[in-house]
């Protein structure tokens, strides 16, 4: 059950990616008039839902911290309407995987056929608790093969997201523990130097860690105990589960299909990120 979803993440997440390695989204948002990298992030990325208070969008990405996304929201959409900034996502990351790809992957039959596929997984899945993945629902399919599979990828991504973070909640594991949790399982020690956790202050960092240590997920050197290790191994595995039901609209031939397809694809993607 499980195999189908880690399979297709691991081949998706580096195409819907682009958005954040690469320039042309950032510069399209930017061209707007967004100040900052992180407004124009919330701005677009939160865009489906519609102008709903920050509390919403705080609750739906579940991993920032208290107070952040109203820094950003709804002040990024005063003078800019979320439905720009989400086209302006649309043509950055289409153009960035366009770049990558090159004219000889980006304009193959072999693309096109796997923009089809993911897109018919990523309108396939039932929408209730999914509450980013509904949003993306309301969003329509680009006609554009690049932009399709770019869209179909972040469709299937926030799917996975939804289910994450009820995984999380299931486990009683905070956006800010699921940081440590997602360190920790990278092999990065300590886990406070992760990117997404470093910049929090001393203060809330040594209260987060120390309420994991009273629950036995990590011991008093910072790392996993075993029952923390299994803790997220669960989490991630109940991720992979919820994860699945996009691809059930898919025929064995067909999903035997999209792997090979997407393979090259991504492989490029990869060998395009800095290492």
């Amino acid at each position: 059950m499980t195999h189908t979803p880690r399979r297709m993440y691991e081949l998706l997440e580096p195409i819907c990616m682009v958005t954040f390695h690469a320039d042309e989204c950032n510069e399209e948002l930017a061209a707007l008039g967004h100040r900052t990298y992180w407004d124009g992030y919330f701005a677009s990325r939160a865009a489906p839902l519609g102008r709903v208070p920050a509390q919403v969008v705080h609750a739906a990405f579940y991993s920032f911290t208290e107070g952040e996304v109203a820094r950003h929201i709804p002040s990024a959409w005063e003078t800019i309407p979320p439905e720009v900034s989400l086209a302006a996502r649309l043509r950055g990351s289409a153009a960035s995987l366009r770049r990558i790809l090159g004219p000889e992957l980006a304009d193959s039959p072999g693309l096109v056929r796997a923009a089809d596929l993911t897109a018919k997984a990523a309108t396939s899945a039932p929408t209730e608790g999914r509450v980013m993945y509904a949003g993306l629902r309301g969003v329509a399919m680009p006609d554009d093969p690049v932009t399709r599979l770019w869209h179909g990828a972040t469709m299937l991504r926030e799917h996975r997201c939804d289910g994450h973070i009820a995984a999380l909640v299931g486990a009683r594991v905070s956006g800010t523990e699921a940081h440590v949790l997602s360190a920790l399982a990278q092999g990065i020690h300590p886990p406070e130097s992760f990117g997404r956790l470093h910049h929090l202050p001393k203060k809330r960092l040594a209260a987060v860690m120390g309420g994991l240590r009273e629950r036995g997920i990590v011991d008093a050197d910072g790392r996993f105990t075993d029952s923390g290790r299994e803790t997220q191994q669960r989490i991630e595995a109940l991720t992979d589960e919820l994860a699945a039901p996009p691809y059930d609209a898919l025929s064995p031939a067909e999903l035997d299909e999209l792997v090979a397809g997407l393979a090259p694809l991504t492989a490029k993607v990869v060998a395009s990120q800095p290492q």
